[in-house]
């Protein structure tokens, strides 16, 4: 039988990674307030990938693990505008149809989500699909 890993041990699990982590995956995260005790909104950062449209950019986004989280997926935003077939063009929110969202296992993690999104504007879809300004922001 399995042992299922309660919510806050499971996020300061992925906490703990990320402050450890190094940023030669092209990917970064952390909490968004250091006094967030229920440790629900974080941030992360996706550097593009060279070769792509993405390249030599960096990429904010907001997450969300709510209280059911890792049983449901995050919530997740761009808050760079990009063009990339799985973010809502005029949220920056990623689209619930996106595989990993869509088809959600407890045991993926915040950095799983981030390095899926980067594979992602490596992808034939995203790769060469013209960006917004660098810089531009959603509201």
């Amino acid at each position: 039988m399995a042992v299922v890993v309660p919510r806050n041990f499971r996020l300061l699990d992925e906490l703990e990674k990320g402050q450890k982590g190094d940023a030669t995956s092209g990917v970064s995260w952390g909490l968004e307030r250091g006094d967030d005790i229920m440790l629900t909104e974080w941030n992360g950062t996706i550097f593009g990938p060279l070769g792509t449209a993405f390249d030599n950019r960096i990429y904010s986004l907001s997450i969300v693990c709510g209280p059911s989280y890792p049983d449901t997926p995050p919530e997740v935003k761009f808050n760079t505008q990009i063009n990339m077939s799985c973010a809502d063009e005029r949220t920056g929110k990623l689209k619930n149809a996106w595989p990993m969202l869509a088809k959600w296992k407890r045991d993926y993690t915040i950095e799983n989500v981030l390095q899926q999104l980067r594979n992602e504007m490596s992808s034939t879809a995203n790769r060469r699909l013209p960006q917004p300004p660098e810089g531009a922001m959603y509201s």
